[in-house]
């Protein structure tokens, strides 16, 4: 992994992945006692960040394998951006999805087109049910988060924060990232180690899974106990990766780690303040950047909102924190 995979991804992407902005909210400032500014992915397509490294990879891809058809194991988000990353080139999607991801995320991946294959998270390995239908098959598997063209493609989010900062005058801030397996952490992080070194990444998870956190402290990778416990389902993954791992170790600096009731604060924040609409995992880095702030350095952090596929009773949850 290099910044010129990065690059050659943010190429391919023109004009199929959105450019999202970067927001700041005076009220969020007050809160968080430094000026906070969030990249909301959620308003990519399919509603999650996912879609850039899917896109990545399905444009990298051969065009005699791309046609055999593509699989993915997802909670929903890397589900739904392969499913139309797939539709938009015109290839067959399989996509194995716990039998509890929300409703939502399993419904949208269904009308990207994609074949749906739910199995029981806690029993079940997605690893394996993947490996035996990517054989049987004849299709490619675009792993979530430890695959090169993924990692490149959740980069290209860095090179626009590098860029969006420049433009508002920012020179030096923690950006602080929604981790699950460290696909979006690690790219970002190689991007920023290019483009603006001045900035520093750090992890964010939920509180009993993580896993990012323990690893960098101990070292080595450290998985969580269990798949199931928490809300913050997008970012709920056994170990980070094999390879975002090492870059996140050269790369990053200590974890953040919130609760899921300052997850649900910090959508709810979200939305009042910023008219965003974040999932629970989606919304851990600014739970951070709210919560945690005798842990973080310097006047300006930058945020990452990962997703945004929430459940209606959800976000009711969510916005009932607030009052």
């Amino acid at each position: 992994m290099n910044i010129d995979m990065i690059r050659a991804s943010a190429a391919r992407a023109g004009g199929h992945v959105r450019r999202t902005p970067l927001l700041n909210s005076h009220f969020l400032d007050e809160i968080a006692g430094r000026r906070v500014w969030v990249k909301p992915e959620c308003l990519q397509h399919t509603g999650s960040f996912k879609f850039r490294g899917a896109w990545s990879a399905l444009s990298a891809l051969e065009p005699d394998l791309r046609a055999k058809g593509v699989i993915a194991y997802s909670s929903g988000n890397h589900a739904q951006g392969v499913a139309l990353a797939a539709k938009m080139h015109g290839a067959p999607a399989v996509i194995v999805m716990p039998s509890d991801s929300p409703r939502l995320k399993i419904a949208n991946t269904r009308a990207y087109g994609a074949e749906v294959v739910l199995y029981d998270r806690a029993n079940e390995s997605r690893e394996e049910i993947g490996a035996q239908l990517a054989g049987e098959r004849g299709l490619t598997l675009i792993k979530p988060y430890d695959e090169p063209q993924v990692i490149a493609g959740q980069g290209t989010t860095g090179l626009e924060i590098a860029q969006q900062a420049a433009e508002a005058g920012i020179k030096k801030a923690e950006v602080i990232v929604c981790c699950g397996g460290g696909g979006l952490t690690s790219g970002i992080a190689l991007a920023l180690e290019a483009e603006a070194p001045g900035f520093r990444v750090r992890p964010a998870e939920p509180d009993g899974f993580d896993d990012a956190t323990r690893s960098l402290v101990s070292g080595k990778i450290e998985g969580n106990a269990s798949a199931l416990g928490s809300i913050c389902d997008a970012i709920i993954t056994p170990a980070p990766g094999e390879l975002t791992f090492p870059i996140m170790q050269r790369l990053v600096g200590p974890g953040l780690v919130v609760t899921d009731q300052e997850a649900l604060q910090a959508m709810g924040h979200a939305f009042n303040r910023l008219k965003v609409v974040a999932e629970p995992g989606g919304a851990v880095a600014l739970a951070a950047a709210l919560f945690r702030g005798d842990q973080i350095e310097g006047d300006d952090v930058i945020v990452t909102i990962s997703g945004g596929n929430v459940d209606a009773d959800m976000f009711a949850r969510a916005l009932q924190t607030l009052g």
